[in-house]
């Protein structure tokens, strides 16, 4: 899906107080981060939802005679739909309609590297194709059961379909739960010698890979787009008195699909059994708490609660606060990873953190020196 002309659409509940330019913004870069061209992008506001179209009649008449102006063939529209939904909307529109998260398994598709990563994109995406199998096929006739000659009605090509994928989908969780193994060895490994394992979360571009990279002296994938490091890495450091590991993981984003979340799990199970989470956030952003609530929504889907003592906010990307903003209140530790402002001071923090946690290991590996 790349060098294609899009159409994006944000349709939103009108009693919604969220930022709907700041949505609408997000969506065309979510579609630029794929290489489509967006022409023409709008907001909509909604009364309530249409169970068939999820837009109402209207506005679906109105995007039609654009889609017919612009000549594109596919429309993105920034929220999930139903199957029903995707298939009533291009049945009337004409054209492809990829909804948020078809949108971002196209986007993890392009940018997984690993193995692992790979994988667990590929089970999603079999997971969201299962769903998407409702009977608007042209193939869904009957197939002829056996050898033809009882002329009895066989299975139906969907549930023919839903087979072959529910295998494909076993077949790659038994993939992931070797690599899942080896994740697990590797992690008991590090816990029976001692190192502290930190883990790096936040929203999609509010600088994870950049801190990551300055803290680990590595050279991981860093750009001002959306999703632009996929796969988890892993990087041995020393602060002060430990040798420890940094884990940086995807970045988040809102609506994140539950089915990438379920395939990622043995990926986020990094954060999960962190010693430390640092939680990265873009002080810069308009949507600076909004987005804060989103990552703290998806680690409550992990089982770690907002008040988890592990949590260490880190407010990033203060060089770009303008002067009236650079008092802005946070709780949170402020840095910069791209001019190393507050680095060191975040370095303490850590170390202060892990001395509280591996106090008796300290205290016995001293009493071993002397």
């Amino acid at each position: 899906m790349v060098n294609q002309d899009v159409i994006v659409i944000h349709p939103y509940l009108k009693n919604n107080r969220v930022d709907k330019s700041q949505r609408l913004s997000e969506a065309i870069n979510l579609v630029e981060a794929i290489n489509l061209d967006c022409k023409y992008s709008s907001s909509v506001g909604l009364i309530n939802i249409n169970p068939n179209t999820f837009i109402n009649k209207g506005y679906v008449n109105i995007l039609k005679n654009k889609i017919n102006d612009l000549k594109t063939q596919l429309l993105y529209l920034n929220t999930n739909l139903s199957p029903i939904q995707q298939r009533n909307l291009e049945n009337a529109l004409k054209c492809k309609v990829i909804d948020r998260t078809g949108l971002i398994l196209e986007i993890f598709g392009s940018r997984a590297k690993s193995n692992e990563g790979k994988l667990s994109v590929k089970l999603a995406s079999l997971q969201f194709q299962k769903s998407r199998l409702v009977r608007s096929w042209t193939h869904l006739e009957r197939q002829r059961g056996g050898a033809g000659f009882m002329g009895g009605p066989g299975e139906k090509q969907i549930e023919s379909d839903k087979r072959q994928i529910t295998e494909q989908i076993n077949r790659i969780k038994k993939k992931i739960k070797k690599i899942d193994n080896i994740r697990n060895i590797q992690r008991d490994r590090r816990i029976k010698n001692n190192i502290p394992i930190i883990s790096l979360v936040g929203y999609t571009n509010s600088g994870k890979s950049t801190l990551f990279n300055l803290l680990t002296r590595s050279n991981v994938l860093s750009k001002d787009m959306l999703f632009a490091s996929l796969d988890s890495t892993i990087r041995k450091t020393r602060i002060k008195n430990f040798n420890l590991v940094f884990v940086d993981t995807v970045g988040f984003i809102s609506d994140l699909p539950t089915n990438l979340i379920d395939a990622f799990k043995s990926t986020l199970d990094e954060i999960v059994n962190s010693d430390l989470i640092l939680h990265i956030r873009d002080s810069s952003d308009d949507e600076y708490l909004l987005q804060k609530k989103d990552v703290l929504k998806i680690l409550f889907e992990l089982g770690i609660r907002d008040d988890d003592p592990r949590i260490i906010e880190v407010n990033n990307k203060i060089d770009l606060l303008e002067d009236n903003n650079k008092n802005f209140k946070s709780n949170g530790i402020r840095i910069s990873a791209i001019s190393g402002e507050g680095i060191n001071y975040l370095k303490s923090s850590i170390s202060d953190k892990l001395e509280i946690l591996y106090k008796d290991t300290l205290l016995l590996q001293q009493s071993y020196k002397t």
